[in-house]
């Protein structure tokens, strides 16, 4: 019976290869070791790729040509003084003076909080609204992202160390998130030092060279064979060989915006101190193959805005059916701003 299942579901399984899917678990096609060794994660990358690029050609005369040239030496876009100082000081104190639902996951001894940014919460923040709407911020991250979809947006706080754990916070191993070029990005509303954990991104990394081809179809068997996710972990012993430097600590202060190809190795930086930063962050992770700059979920722009809130309630109704493992949790309403329970504010 389970065969007779599996043969069903194939065109199905065939249908996630043209997707951003990455189920080394679920999916036969994905998650076999001989499609995998003679070089199917290799294709879907390498096209991908060249989808991408087609895209950000399209989106390349919206920034300026010194911050494309950083993006594609580097990976990534890092722009300081984004707001003027006035438009800033308002936007701090629209945030701080949030007192909002929250949403709350632990990670290791790392917890991270959301403010999920809709329509509703934007009509009464109008300098977050100024941001958001700005070219400074959109066409930084459609150029990057290769795709002018609405992304999802957060007012998001870091919380290092803040809870008892057995293990360390996983996001501090350098890894990449997936297979094909993908958009995170980071407006810092606090500055970030060097000590407090800031990201680390190994420059140079989003880039498909021979090495970096060879190093993935490797790790593709290893990920068929072991049935593991598909955000492959590389460490800093490893970088040499794909002729890659050490990761770079992107310590910066408040008004600074990194945006960057999270394809690339990319990493929270280790801290041996307890800290806490507040940052409005957005991914966008849209179909990879797709030669339109907008996806069909983009075609109604009320959908995309709230794209957000969708995507939080398909992971709860998934968790309650079993389907997905609940990782957020509601947590107290409260500002993004507020310490940990017991903690003075910074």
């Amino acid at each position: 019976m389970r065969r007779m299942l599996r043969w069903l579901l194939l065109p199905w399984h065939a249908a996630a290869l043209l997707t951003a899917s990455k189920d080394y678990r679920g999916n036969p096609l994905i998650g076999s070791v001989a499609l995998n060794r003679r070089g199917l994660h290799v294709a879907r990358a390498r096209l991908a790729e060249r989808m991408t690029q087609w895209r950000r050609r399209r989106l390349a005369p919206r920034i300026a040509p010194a911050e494309r040239a950083q993006f594609e030496d580097q990976g990534f876009v890092q722009r300081g003084d984004v707001l003027p100082p006035a438009q800033f000081t308002a936007l701090l104190a629209e945030l701080r003076g949030l007192k909002v639902p929250m949403r709350e996951m632990r990670e290791g001894d790392a917890i991270t909080r959301r403010v999920i940014v809709t329509p509703e919460l934007l009509a009464g923040l109008p300098a977050l609204r100024a941001l958001l709407e700005s070219p400074a911020w959109r066409d930084t991250l459609r150029y990057v992202a290769g795709s002018a979809a609405e992304p999802l947006i957060y007012v998001q706080t870091i919380l290092s160390h803040a809870a008892p754990a057995a293990e360390a916070d996983p996001q501090t191993a350098l890894h990449m998130d997936t297979f094909h070029p993908n958009m995170k990005a980071w407006f810092y509303l606090q500055d970030v030092a060097a000590e407090v954990g800031p990201l680390a991104y190994v420059p140079g990394s989003h880039r498909l060279t021979p090495r970096r081809l060879a190093w993935e179809r490797a790790r593709s068997v290893i990920a068929a064979k072991g049935r593991v996710g598909g955000a492959f972990r590389v460490t800093e012993a490893e970088l040499p060989r794909l002729r890659l430097p050490p990761p770079r600590r992107l310590a910066v202060p408040a008004n600074t915006l990194v945006v960057a190809d999270v394809r690339g190795f990319h990493a929270r930086s280790r801290t041996e101190q307890a800290s806490m930063r507040v940052e409005i962050y957005a991914i966008s992770r849209p179909n990879p193959y797709l030669p339109l700059l907008r996806g069909p979920a983009d075609w109604w722009p009320a959908l995309a805005r709230r794209r957000a809130r969708l995507h939080l309630l398909l992971h709860d109704a998934l968790a309650r059916l079993s389907l997905a493992r609940p990782v957020w949790h509601e947590a107290r309403p409260g500002s993004p701003f507020d310490p940990p329970e017991g903690k003075a504010t910074p």
